[in-house]
């Protein structure tokens, strides 16, 4: 009679664990969503926009971060670099073709990654702001997120004021789902009430918006 014990069959992997945020560059042409990091070609560019970024009173009043100079800016890459090697976001530098200027960011990060529940913010710097590059950028992470890193819903919070983060949302199929009251508090100091939109894996891709300015 053996004794041997059966040989258990091959672990399944479970949907969570391929959640996972593999760092990627996203070429959209005539812009690139490029992973933050020390190692980028453009470091030198990263940096000074970093500091010109956290200057600007908008982004400084929906999307605070600390980099008054070049050292400070080292500090807030090296803390994006953390967070992509920690899995629990995916942060992109959204550069010109070039690589010359920097123009925004998009931030994708886990809420709930066992349930593949994400959240999208993004800024833009003030010279890239009416060029639909806000909305581009959120649509390619947003498909990106759905088809690599198997995102079941993302979803978008921003300030009740904040119309043009609104319309990113509208424009880039993320449906509102209600406000959330005094939810959140802003560079300002206050907390502000948000909208809430949502976009799930299983949603349409949204029509094209000629002309789109966001």
């Amino acid at each position: 009679m053996s004794t041997s014990l059966p040989v258990p069959p091959p672990a399944v992997q479970g949907p969570g664990e391929r959640r996972n945020f593999v760092r990627t560059t996203l070429d959209l042409g005539d812009v690139l969503l490029r992973p933050w990091g020390r190692e980028a070609a453009e470091l030198e560019v990263l940096l000074d926009g970093l500091v010109a970024a956290a200057a600007d009173p908008l982004i400084a009043r929906w999307n605070p971060f600390r980099a008054a100079d070049r050292s400070e800016a080292v500090a807030a890459l090296e803390h994006r670099e953390a967070i992509w090697d920690s899995g629990d976001a995916a942060l992109f530098a959204v550069l010109d073709a070039t690589g010359d200027a920097l123009l925004g960011n998009v931030t994708l990060r886990w809420v709930d990654r066992a349930d593949g529940l994400a959240m999208i913010g993004y800024w833009m710097l003030p010279a890239a702001r009416g060029r639909g590059l806000a909305t581009r950028g959120t649509g390619a992470v947003t498909g990106w997120a759905f088809a690599t890193a198997d995102a079941r819903r993302i979803e978008i919070a921003h300030a009740a004021g904040n119309e043009a983060s609104c319309r990113v949302a509208d424009r880039c199929g993320y449906l509102p789902e209600g406000t959330l009251r005094a939810s959140h508090r802003y560079g300002d100091g206050v907390y502000h009430d948000e909208h809430l939109h949502a976009r799930l894996a299983t949603d349409p891709e949204p029509d094209s918006v000629p002309g789109q300015r966001a």
